[in-house]
């Protein structure tokens, strides 16, 4: 049987989910949705769909003197911690794949 949720549940469920760095497939198994009504929330309710559009976040800027100890020319740390680096000249037909797998996650 489907379950009628009420906008302010089914915002509190994106927020949830934004914030728990699971999986969606493992998130709604948690919590008895289909994958599908959270990507329908996430459409209507939630700040990103595919690509942050619109999103603005904060950003750490990295000196020159401090870069030359970074292995990674570029670092993007995720909320949950999961961390993104590419090195000088990297291959950026890779990374567009990298992220088109990472947003469907």
């Amino acid at each position: 049987m489907r379950r009628r949720r009420s906008r302010a549940e089914a915002e509190e469920l994106v927020r949830e989910f934004e914030a728990s760095g699971l999986r969606r497939q493992l998130f709604c198994a948690e919590r008895g949705l289909s994958v599908a009504a959270l990507d329908k929330y996430r459409r209507q309710y939630g700040q990103r769909t595919t690509g942050n559009e619109g999103r603005l976040v904060a950003v750490d800027v990295i000196s020159g003197n401090s870069a030359s100890k970074v292995s990674t020319a570029l670092c993007v740390e995720l909320a949950n911690g999961r961390r993104i680096g590419v090195g000088s000249g990297f291959d950026a037909a890779t990374l567009e794949r990298l992220l088109a797998v990472l947003e469907r996650a």
